[in-house]
């Protein structure tokens, strides 16, 4: 970055046989998030989150955030303020500054709009297009805890530590870049709208199907005891933020620390299907995050 806040535009430089990426995510109060369930921080940490998980999915480096906040007159100054230090934070964390943004009044609750641009080696971006039939199809990390954690809080019962993954959600940058790097991953998007709904977004763009093991889809482990979360939340919950990929190569059990599971399969046959513990294939429909619908 060359200039930053303080003047009408930042002043960005991308490094040279590069490209730029740009992404943007809007987190809107009790859509995503309640200020009776969410601390303001914790807020804060998931609206930057989104945007630096974009940029994961390309393989990309974040290089800049930009923050477009509305709040509503009813919005004490100091939840603004916990809300700009979480993300504030987070952005230490990755080396991201924030780098230039708007505040505004508005009609009713929190509305906040990331944007956060990144670079890519020229022509090396892993795009959702590029798998062909017959490559692995992997995720990163554990599935359906921050949709075990929202069910929990929709029902009224207490949300310890081990919802860890609603909360405090990590943007898999590192794990991007190094599938980027060594040209493993031939498509690759983020999880945020559950892994159902994410594949089929790969589907329909690399123009193949899907097959995925039940068996093998890798369920976060919750409350004292660890116990795995019902597999329909591992497939349709979202919120995750982990990366699914799919690769012709060799791809290790754990990449930058993080844990690496193979669950399926691309193939010719259009449709993505589950095979359970028995052998049989059921068709699997999208049904993660539905936009306009109010999930939360």
């Amino acid at each position: 970055m060359v200039t930053g806040i303080g003047d009408d535009c930042a002043v960005l430089r991308v490094p040279p046989g590069h490209e730029m990426l740009v992404t943007t995510d809007f987190t809107i109060e009790n859509v995503h998030f309640r200020r009776e369930w969410h601390r303001p921080e914790l807020v804060g940490r998931r609206c930057l989150t989104r945007g630096l998980s974009d940029i994961a999915a390309m393989g990309g480096e974040p290089l800049a955030a930009f923050l477009s906040l509305a709040v509503a007159t009813d919005v004490p100054q100091s939840w603004v303020d916990r809300f700009i230090k979480g993300l504030l934070d987070l952005a230490a964390e990755f080396k991201v500054p924030l780098a230039g943004g708007d505040t505004a009044q508005s009609a009713g609750g929190i509305q906040a709009d990331i944007v956060v641009v990144g670079s890519v080696p020229k022509g090396k971006a892993v795009l959702r297009s590029g798998t062909k039939a017959g490559e692995l199809i992997y995720v990163t990390g554990e599935l359906g805890g921050s949709a075990a954690a929202l069910a929990r809080l929709q029902e009224s019962k207490p949300v310890g530590a081990e919802y860890f993954r609603h909360f405090r959600p990590l943007a898999r940058v590192a794990v991007g870049q190094w599938l980027r790097q060594r040209g493993v991953a031939s498509a690759m998007i983020d999880l945020s709208d559950g892994l159902s709904t994410d594949l089929e977004h790969i589907c329909q763009e690399s123009h193949v199907g899907a097959e995925i093991e039940a068996e093998a889809v890798p369920r976060a482990g919750v409350g004292l005891r660890k116990k795995p979360v019902a597999l329909d939340l591992a497939l349709h919950g979202g919120d995750d933020y982990e990366l699914l990929f799919t690769s012709a190569k060799a791809v290790p059990a754990e990449v930058a620390g993080v844990r690496v599971t193979p669950i399926g399969r691309t193939t010719r046959s259009a449709g993505i299907r589950l095979i359970g513990a028995d052998g049989k294939a059921r068709p699997l429909k999208a049904r993660g995050w539905e936009h306009f619908k109010g999930n939360l």
